[in-house]
């Protein structure tokens, strides 16, 4: 079943969260706007506005001028504050590195599979009273992933489908071993952003996708140079045109959304009795659990 949506408007806003250099984006009637989580402030303020009347809510994950280190990054405000602006769908932009000889620099890839090798990142709205153990077996939205795919098979970029993606602490790059143990247990690409990114949109009930850029070969290949930031920056470079396009074809693709069950991800997941829940807590965590508590 499709989801269909109103010419000249959308009944939900998609998300996007990514570099600065996805500002220019062609955004009509943009405003930037500041909010405040019971977790603290996002990463910075979030550009409010529309594409072919489908409204946009866009996100720099690191922050104006890329300030912020992976290990810095506020989740769960980032989560929460894209949650109370009604986003529904979240594109998750970010650089990779590959860990697969066919998957070259330059390459787009949609993993459907994490792995989380971060330590001491905040990965739940839960805790303080309230409890809950939510399903991650599989991590992304997968409607919302097809027709990411479409977009990108329509414009003839190089894609790998599908895919594991682990998530490191950084902000240093692997050593050589370590980079050869990821490959020994078969991931696909490397990054130091995506998770708990995943996880607590999963939590607040949104739809989750990550369109990985991969930008360079890790250091495990025995060809190409270790990894360095000139590199990097250079492929990003070349590939930030590439995500504009993709974004600003997503309006015409919406109505290829078959339903799913994103939404409805925190049900039967909330251990602890109505009861026993803090009122502050509940209060602070309306927005994410408030359908589930009258």
């Amino acid at each position: 079943m499709k989801k269909k949506f109103h010419k000249g408007g959308i009944m939900e806003v998609i998300g996007i969260i990514g570099g600065s250099g996805l500002y220019e984006i062609g955004l009509e009637s943009s405003k930037e706007i500041e909010i405040d989580t019971p977790f603290g402030k996002p990463s910075d303020k979030i550009i409010f506005g529309e594409l072919k009347g489908v409204k946009f809510a866009f996100l720099p994950r690191h922050g104006k001028g890329h300030r912020i280190l992976p290990s810095e990054i506020n989740f769960r405000a980032n989560i929460y504050a894209l949650k109370t602006l009604g986003v529904k769908r979240i594109l998750s932009i970010s650089a990779v590195g590959s860990m697969k000889e066919e998957i070259q620099p330059g390459c787009l890839v949609l993993p459907n599979q994490f792995i989380d090798f971060t330590r001491g990142r905040k990965s739940t709205f839960f805790g303080n009273g309230i409890v809950a153990h939510i399903s991650m077996a599989e991590p992304i939205c997968h409607s919302f992933y097809n027709v990411i795919k479409n977009i990108i098979i329509s414009k003839g970029y190089p894609l790998k489908a599908g895919g594991t993606y682990i998530c490191i602490e950084g902000p240093q790059f692997s050593t050589k071993a370590e980079s050869f143990l990821w490959r020994s247990i078969g991931v696909d690409i490397i990054g130091m952003t995506n998770m708990p990114e995943a996880k607590l949109a999963r939590e607040a009930e949104i739809c989750y996708v990550t369109l990985a850029l991969a930008t360079d070969y890790d250091c495990w290949h025995d060809v190409e140079e270790a990894v360095n930031v000139e590199t990097i920056i250079k492929i990003l470079t070349e590939n930030v045109e590439k995500s504009k396009s993709i974004i600003k074809s997503l309006p015409d693709f919406l109505n290829e959304i078959d339903s799913c069950n994103c939404e409805n991800a925190l049900k039967d997941a909330i251990i602890t009795d109505p009861k026993f829940i803090n009122e502050e807590v509940k209060n602070n965590l309306k927005p994410i659990i408030g359908k589930y508590f009258s």
